[in-house]
């Protein structure tokens, strides 16, 4: 669930919507990644790695590889319906959430949750005042999630 109650952005990321800009961008349509769609958007708050979305996806469509998995997930990260998030320690995950927001890492768990900024930067605003042009954005904190906060060990 995001951290802001008031934003509703990842409730509105569906199935439908993704499966729509499949086709807008002229990309196929197969029971394999309709299987990978399913599996990012049911576990799109646990931003699900590689690994999550190919054991959810074999429940699906039994014919999924993981290396149909990893050739979808960049093939929809380079036609911008999804995020990839790289990590040189653990595991890339991915964001069906496109819109502006923090993610949250937990150093232990490697949990990811959103938080969504409440006064965001305006790219357009960077741009009018330095000649910058924002192409991207990915805002990152690293620590401790409360679950790991509550353990002893």
């Amino acid at each position: 669930m995001p951290l802001n109650q008031n934003d509703s952005r990842v409730d509105m990321i569906s199935k439908d919507s993704l499966i729509g800009q499949l086709k807008d961008k002229g990309l196929k349509i197969t029971p394999q990644r309709l299987a990978i769609i399913d599996a990012l958007v049911e576990n799109r708050e646990a931003h699900p790695g590689a690994t999550l979305i190919y054991e959810e996806a074999r429940k699906k469509a039994r014919r999924v590889s993981l290396s149909t998995v990893y050739a979808a997930l960049k093939e929809f990260s380079e036609n911008g319906l999804i995020r990839q998030l790289e990590f040189d320690r653990m595991e890339n995950r991915y964001d069906v959430d496109l819109s502006d927001h923090v993610n949250l890492i937990c150093n232990r768990c490697g949990k990811i949750l959103d938080y969504y900024i409440p006064a965001s930067l305006e790219p357009r605003d960077i741009a009018r005042k330095s000649g910058f042009v924002v192409t991207e954005t990915r805002l990152e904190f690293h620590g401790y999630c409360r679950d790991c906060l509550k353990r002893s060990d």
